[in-house]
């Protein structure tokens, strides 16, 4: 099975999931999301695949969250509109496999697509 990762070559729990599908023979197509953004229809569909809300799926330690004055309790299209226009907020890395997603935090959540 392909599996997609938002990948960024910079982050370590990044490199390190795709290190990890990549050891175990799985067919990685790459995608560098902060090179090239995720619409925000990707991002919606990423959201239900995932199964969680926005905010979970920001990095909302990240300067930018703050500078935009963005809160926790930001609404869910809010967030969405700043994960598409800065995508440096979106948690890293997410694979997707078929209606499968893993973000990898750890990194070993990844494999859990393998299956």
């Amino acid at each position: 099975m392909a599996i997609t990762l938002w990948h960024n070559p910079r982050c370590s729990k990044s490199r390190q999931a795709l290190a990890l599908l990549e050891e175990r023979g799985a067919d990685v197509s790459v995608r560098k999301y902060l090179e090239d953004a995720p619409t925000e229809a990707e991002i919606k569909a990423a959201l239900d695949t995932l199964g969680i809300t926005p905010i979970q799926m920001m990095r909302t330690k990240e300067v930018e969250f703050k500078d935009t004055g963005l809160t926790k309790d930001s609404d869910d299209a809010e967030l969405i509109a700043a994960m598409v226009a800065t995508p440096k907020l979106i948690e890293r890395p997410i694979a997707f496999a078929g209606d499968k997603a893993a973000i990898g935090r750890p990194p070993e959540n990844v494999l859990a697509l393998l299956d």
